[in-house]
């Protein structure tokens, strides 16, 4: 499976023209790390044949919203280490009709791996257990889940958001299909799942690919909230 990745992980690369190549965060500076999280399993493993991935692109503004103080978001809500758009929650693993979760791995993160990707997915406890829960159902090495996670992060540009939010009448649709028209004829609406809060507030978008990480239709559990959905963007001002 590692073998198979890295080969997809290298078409992909070449698919990316570094023209179109786009910084997700506003700023950033990567803190210092001195160690690892410790990440405990909250649900039992679960080991089926990955069928395809979900890349969830979480919108900072909103998670931020009520966590400015908190100092386990420090690095992201503060404003200390910067501003940021979409982050990374995670690349997910896909099964035919779940997902695999906890596979088990020998191999530790070690701080200079996290700190690398801090700009990508500014928590080191998100990234931890980002590669404990998915990443160990991938490959063998943390450093192969974020090196495949960020080829799929920095082939993307992200829509003008600020300036949708604004938008008359905004939709679940018109979000998923700002993201498709801004990345090019590889991507359609249906690739692009968009999860609302409760209040009709942007909280993800969650790419769909296939094994080839190509981008694919999204299936329900991953689509979300229906084209016709009112929305709202949270613009962190």
């Amino acid at each position: 499976m590692q073998a198979t990745l890295i080969k997809a992980l290298f078409s992909v690369t070449l698919l990316i023209s570094p023209a179109i190549i786009s910084a997700q965060a506003y700023q950033c500076r990567a803190p210092q790390v001195s160690s690892v999280p410790q990440i405990s399993p909250d649900q039992r493993p679960r080991v089926v044949p990955v069928t395809g991935y979900a890349l969830a692109l979480s919108w900072s503004p909103a998670f931020c919203r009520t966590r400015q103080d908190a100092r386990s978001h420090r690095v992201q809500c503060s404003g200390d280490n910067g501003r940021f758009g979409f982050v990374v929650h995670g690349l997910w693993p896909q099964g035919a009709r779940t997902y695999p979760q906890w596979c088990g791995s020998q191999t530790r993160l070690t701080p200079p791996q996290i700190r690398q990707n801090m700009c990508m997915m500014p928590s080191a406890r998100l990234i931890a257990r980002q590669w404990a829960k998915h990443g160990s159902c991938m490959v063998k090495r943390p450093e192969t889940y974020l090196a495949v996670t960020k080829v799929l992060w920095e082939s993307l540009r992200i829509p003008d958001y600020d300036r949708i939010s604004r938008e008359d009448g905004l939709t679940a649709g018109r979000i998923r299909q700002a993201f498709a028209d801004a990345n090019g004829r590889m991507w359609q609406a249906s690739h692009v799942g968009v999860k609302l809060n409760r209040d009709g507030w942007l909280e993800e978008l969650r790419l769909c690919y296939n094994k080839r990480f190509r981008p694919m239709r999204c299936d329900d559990r991953r689509y979300g909230a229906r084209d016709e959905v009112s929305a709202k963007i949270w613009r962190g001002l």
